[in-house]
């Protein structure tokens, strides 16, 4: 994921909503470097694409057999 850094006073001069909208729209986070020199991260929550439904079948006892003593 891209993150752009700026600092507090470059972000001052925009409101919270469009700071937030800006993160979700461009899925980019922005790292904010504070006065202190400390840094805060925002960033959009990755979202993952669903697992794939695969055909076929696992055969009853599977469980026993993998955990049967030799």
């Amino acid at each position: 994921m891209i993150t752009r850094t700026l600092s507090l006073d470059e972000l001052r001069t925009r409101s919270l909503e469009e700071i937030v909208n800006s993160v979700a729209a461009q899925h980019q986070g922005i790292n904010v470097v504070l006065p202190n020199g400390e840094e805060v991260v925002i960033q959009p929550k990755l979202r993952l694409r669903p697992l794939p439904v695969l055909e076929g079948s696992v055969s009853s006892g599977w469980k026993d057999a993998i955990y049967r003593e030799s």
